[in-house]
Order: structure tokens, then sequence, then C-alpha cells
């Protein structure tokens, strides 16, 4: 086996991800598709980029929940900025 070989980390070959809820303030509802849209992006741009936490490998095909905290954004924050902040911390609400 390649060195390469031995420390490549397989990558799952679909992450589903089911957001229950997520409380936006001071937002406009007609920005709710423009911070959704770039949540989606940003996270999916995590996961290929660097795949399921460690704390999560192994899960298979477990369900669990992600406590993303709260994020407090500087006022005047556009909803695609606000949208992609809001994607790192879920991502790394799942290192914990």
């Amino acid at each position: 086996m390649s060195e390469e070989g031995r420390h490549a980390v397989e990558r799952p070959a679909a992450i589903e991800l089911h957001v229950e809820e997520l409380v936006l303030e001071g937002f406009a509802p007609a920005e709710r598709h423009a911070v959704a849209d770039a949540f989606e992006r940003e996270l999916s741009r995590l996961f290929a980029e660097r795949g399921l936490p460690a704390a999560r490998e192994g899960a298979g095909g477990a369900s669990f929940d992600v406590d993303a905290g709260s994020v407090r954004l500087a006022p005047g924050t556009r909803a695609g900025a606000a949208g992609a902040q809001l994607a790192r911390a879920v991502y790394g609400g799942l290192t914990r």
C-alpha cells in the first residue's frame, strides 16, 4: 500500500443534515432565502474540504443533535455573510 493510501480518509458518500430551527432576529423576511442559500453553500464547502469532524466519524448512519450556540452578528451584516457565519458555527458545533 502506498504512503498516500495509508493516510487517506474515506469521506462519506452523502451527509444528510436537517436543521430543525434557525432563529434570525433583525433580518427582513425577504432575506431568509439569501441567508439559507449562503448557509447551505458554506456548510457544503466545509464538509467537502474538511469532511465530517473526527468527533463524529464512525457514527455511521446515526443521528445526533448539534448545538451551534448563539451567534452574534455585527449590525448591518449582509444576509450572505450571516448565512456563512451560521454555517461555520454549526460545523464547529459538530466538534463538541
